[in-house]
């Protein structure tokens, strides 16, 4: 393939060799690995060192989804700069000092501001507190972490019109709970398929499962990309 898709992939694991061969066989179709908190935590530097290379120099989305007061989360980005992340994701909901302080620790990473978890519901959000509904509160945040420097912003495919309608060009919009036609949702609860995330306005799709629980990453990877190069 002559164009790299542009496709995250979720490497969530149970060892470093597992998501490094993961890496290696999704490699020469998508632009990006996306290493998560589970990784990260277990593999510590070398993960991204071993994917980085499994996978020819892709980028490297590190996805820690930061969130404590801001100079923690400015010492937690210093401690992360060597490793050279393309992404590094902070909770949006840490407020605006809290993402200046990664942003200002990390000028040449996308850091990517968290809106609110695909995982949960209009129920869930309820019982956390958070003003809703979610479409309002990932729209709220959003416009909140790109004036504090975010420069990407994570939301359900769902959501990706309304924050480009609300940030334009600024940021660049990455969408989780992406699934194929057909297959299981699994945790997700806000999704759509790639072609239609792309349609309203995504840049970058977090795809995980559909593509490395398939029998054949390979080519559940290529086929993906396939799709995407015909949208």
């Amino acid at each position: 393939m002559s164009a790299l898709a542009p496709v995250a992939v979720a490497l969530d694991g149970p060892d470093l060799a597992t998501i490094t061969a993961w890496a290696g066989a999704a490699g020469p179709y998508v632009s990006t690995m996306k290493v998560g908190l589970e990784t990260f935590l277990r593999d510590g530097d070398a993960s991204v060192e071993a994917v980085r290379a499994a996978a020819r120099g892709r980028d490297v989305f590190l996805d820690l989804k930061l969130h404590d007061i801001p100079n923690t989360v400015a010492g937690a980005a210093r401690s992360v700069a060597h490793l050279r992340p393309a992404f590094l994701t902070v909770h949006a909901t840490g407020g605006s000092a809290m993402v200046r302080a990664a942003v200002e620790e990390l000028p040449d990473t996308l850091v990517t501001a968290v809106t609110v978890l695909t995982s949960l519901s209009e129920a869930d959000l309820a019982e956390v507190g958070l003003l809703g509904p979610s479409l309002d509160a990932v729209r709220r945040l959003a416009v909140l972490a790109v004036a504090a420097g975010a420069r990407a912003i994570v939301c359900s495919p769902q959501e990706v019109a309304a924050v480009r309608a609300e940030v334009g060009d600024a940021a660049v919009l990455i969408t989780p709970g992406v699934r194929p036609a057909g297959t299981a949702l699994g945790d997700q609860s806000r999704v759509a398929t790639p072609e239609q995330a792309f349609a309203d306005g995504a840049d970058l799709l977090v795809i995980g499962r559909p593509i490395t629980a398939a029998p054949d990453v390979a080519a559940a990877a290529a086929a993906i990309a396939r799709g995407l190069a015909h949208r």
